[in-house]
């Protein structure tokens, strides 16, 4: 068993309880902050297909949704909820909104950015999307631009998945 810190979050879901990141363990993550009205929004579709490819052998997307781009995510947690489902058939975790940077960024998101940098070094979470692989130790083994498609990223998953 891993005593990695990410194990320690627990952040809270749509309806305000917690969701134990304990559940994780030995499983691989993909944590994705998330915009119902962003030109990266259709990335939902490619994130629901890698969810329902391999969430038997132990994968899980977590979408954080995240206002701070724009106001590309207005909505409360229960219309974001109802809204990726009803377009996109979303069933993988999507948790209450929150901030990826700036005084309120959320712990979950303070300790992803400590752990992976983003291009030329930057922490801050540049746009909606930015994607983080976890491996089933709770390492941050990527991190992942907007530009870069869920589908890009299936060769990484299925290393993690095999421990590799």
């Amino acid at each position: 068993m891993s005593s990695s810190p990410f194990y320690s979050f627990s952040p809270l879901d749509k309806d305000g309880n917690p969701y134990n990141f304990k559940q994780l363990e030995n499983k691989v993550a993909l944590v994705v902050n998330v915009a119902s009205k962003c030109g990266f929004t259709p990335q939902y579709t490619e994130l629901q297909s890698l969810y329902d490819k391999f969430k038997d052998k132990g994968f899980v997307v977590i979408g954080f949704p995240c206002n701070q781009f724009m106001n590309q995510e207005p909505g409360t947690d229960e219309e974001i909820a109802k809204y990726v489902k009803d377009t996109y058939n979303v069933t993988f975790p999507i948790l209450k909104k929150i901030e990826v940077n700036g005084n309120n960024t959320n712990d979950v998101y303070k300790y992803l950015k400590d752990q992976k940098s983003g291009v030329l070094g930057l922490k801050a979470i540049k746009w909606n999307f930015e994607k983080f692989l976890i491996d089933k130790d709770g390492n941050v083994v990527e991190r992942y631009s907007s530009n870069t498609k869920p589908n890009e990223i299936e060769a990484d998953i299925e290393k993690c998945l095999r421990n590799e």
